[in-house]
């Protein structure tokens, strides 16, 4: 069992939401080690390790718990469409 998964695995609605919730998270977890919001130790912590996973897994559109799980909503181009686009783009217009 990997880790990491080997093939893109968050995609569409997943990773623009983790692309915003992730940075929101660690923005407040910032700010509250400012001083500028009040939150315990425990919820900072938490904040910024959500934030920080929810960022990265977002950006690199791979995520170990949506693998073990099964879950797969990264919708990348297929082979065949792949060879199908090739076909179109050396046929003369």
């Amino acid at each position: 069992m990997q880790l990491i998964p080997s093939e893109k695995n968050v995609g569409g609605w997943d990773r623009t939401v983790r692309l915003i919730v992730g940075p929101v998270l660690l923005i407040v977890a910032a700010a509250a080690l400012f001083g500028v919001v009040a939150l315990g130790p425990v919820a900072i912590a938490a904040s910024a390790l959500v934030g920080l996973v929810f960022t990265v897994t977002g950006a690199v559109q791979k995520c170990p718990l949506n693998g073990l799980l099964g879950f797969d909503t990264y919708r990348g181009a297929t082979e065949e469409q792949t060879e199908q686009e090739l076909e179109a783009a050396e046929r003369p217009a």
